[in-house]
């Protein structure tokens, strides 16, 4: 009789004390294997956040980092099954509002649990060479997984993702657990974690506790790496506002659009917008004459690297690739985006990229840059047609059409350049339709043996094939005759930047 009663008190013990191991445990961080979407281990939390906290639903917050076409409140609150007037008033800003590109946004959501996990629940309709890891990284920046993905939408797998499709996306959040609680910790937010982010920044940017942070994510102060495209839980008393995120301005350029009243001055205006894009250090008077200083490029041209079989047999790996292409983008952006009146190079390619002993590229040669004298979305003309041979965009070889959008057509070749490791003029002999060879890599689902032999072989196949593909998309998109269906140099520095995020991430995961 007193022997029986050992069971019941061996079960009442255990119940007891995994209740209180789940109101006391925080969630593990997800660490290194968001690209890695064969792995679906649920102890570094890539399914999402475990169930374990007080409530089983509570309000929560998440960051997303606007794009176009999700940089309205109402296009975010849609992406996100947020309420557009949570957003807007936690941000400050009106329903109607614009944010401008990669602006951190805070979105409220109520966040409940699933079975065993936290998460919120939305849906995504599939787009045209979608894939999982594209649509968890890219499209929700790191707010849901791959496996994630996978998990909720059995049915499908990355081969049957047809456009149209509408799929289930669970996203990550959480609610505290007793032990925060008791610290008076009444909200989590899910924050989208950047290149160059750190623990203790992050929970100073929100007003947290780094140690609160740091237990939130089962870190330690020993071991606080955390890695871009992933997410990190931030503990807060209060709901977070918009005036915590608010970043201080760069400062404004100055006009350009008053001529010089020197030469002097002129001068001094070249150098200025030659010293933003990185590729000049001031200039200098000597014996009466003006000379511009250039940073010494210490890695030549990146010609020199592309095309030829090696560099003393070293060859660019395909995060510098993406760096570099990256790199240009920024310049582009700013002479499009942050000069008043705007600007167009209208001579990007290889051999006027130079780069310096980091293999950070710098945009060089302006001797062919003039203004974007039409208005946003209008051409000016011209009778005066010079430029490279293959760089140069249909509209303007054919009509005299200038725009910005012909720096954009000129990128699209670099990029497929730097993806081929090929002059243009050697890709036009294999293939004078660039629409054709492009869609074929595109359109392969099965082997990725068009994309294998689309890219630099010096690679040795050392790619993400997913994110491969989705700069070849961007660069198809670059290409496109029409040039209103061109994208805007920001939109690239946005794709760009998150391929060089994922990229990081997927390096990461091959390391042990």
């Amino acid at each position: 009789m007193g022997f029986s009663c050992c069971p019941f008190s061996l079960v009442f013990f255990l119940t007891i004390f995994s209740c209180l191991s789940l109101s006391l445990s925080q969630q593990p961080y997800v660490g290194k294997s968001t690209t890695a979407c064969s792995i679906k281990d649920s102890s570094n939390s890539v399914l999402g956040y475990t169930c374990n906290g007080v409530n089983r639903s509570c309000i929560a917050y998440l960051t997303f980092r606007s794009f176009p076409p999700y940089d309205t409140v109402s296009a975010i609150s849609h992406l996100l099954a947020s309420d557009p007037s949570q957003i807007s008033d936690r941000n400050s800003v009106s329903k109607a509002k614009t944010f401008e590109t990669n602006k951190l946004v805070i979105v409220p959501v109520k966040c409940s649990c699933s079975g065993e996990l936290y998460q919120v629940n939305t849906t995504y309709v599939i787009q045209h060479n979608d894939t999982f890891l594209l649509i968890a990284n890219n499209i929700f920046q790191g707010l849901t997984t791959c496996q994630a993905l996978e998990d909720q939408n059995s049915n499908l797998t990355t081969r049957l993702l047809y456009s149209g499709t509408r799929i289930n996306v669970p996203l990550r959040c959480a609610c505290p657990t007793k032990n925060q609680t008791e610290l008076g910790l009444n909200y989590l937010l899910t924050y989208l974690v950047a290149k160059g982010d750190f623990v203790s920044s992050i929970a100073n940017r929100f007003g947290s506790d780094t140690g609160w942070t740091l237990q939130a994510n089962d870190l330690s102060e020993h071991n606080p790496t955390i890695y871009p495209v992933t997410t990190l839980l931030v503990p807060l008393k209060n709901p977070p506002s918009g005036s915590e995120i608010i970043e201080p301005p760069p400062p404004p350029p100055p006009s350009l659009s008053s001529p010089p009243s020197s030469s002097t001055e002129k001068d001094s205006n070249k150098t200025w917008i030659y010293s933003l894009l990185g590729a000049v250090g001031g200039s200098v008077v000597i014996l009466g004459q003006w000379y511009l200083v250039y940073e010494y490029a210490a890695n030549g041209s990146l010609s020199d690297w592309i095309y030829n079989d090696s560099k003393d047999g070293i060859f660019l790996s395909w995060n510098q690739r993406i760096q570099i292409a990256l790199d240009v983008a920024t310049g582009l952006n700013y002479l499009h985006s942050f000069t008043t009146p705007p600007h167009l190079h209208k001579d990007i390619k290889a051999s006027n990229i130079l780069l310096d002993s980091d293999f950070r590229a710098k945009i060089a040669n302006f001797g062919l840059a003039r203004l974007a004298e039409g208005e946003e979305g209008q051409f000016s003309l011209t009778n005066h047609i010079v430029g490279s041979i293959g760089y140069m965009a249909p509209e303007y070889l054919e009509n005299g059409l200038v725009s910005t959008k012909l720096d954009v057509y000129a990128f699209g070749i670099l990029l497929l350049e730097i993806l081929t490791g090929k002059e243009i003029a050697v890709i036009y002999k294999e293939n004078m339709n660039l629409s054709h060879a492009l869609s074929a890599v595109l359109s392969d689902e099965v082997d990725q043996e068009s994309l294998k032999l689309f890219m630099d072989f010096s690679m040795e196949e050392k790619y993400p094939y997913e994110l491969a593909k989705f700069v070849v998309r961007v660069t198809y998109s670059c290409l496109e005759k029409n040039p209103g269906a061109r994208p805007t140099m920001a939109e690239i520095v946005h794709s760009l930047t998150i391929t060089l995020s994922n990229s990081m991430a997927w390096e990461l995961s091959k390391t042990t």
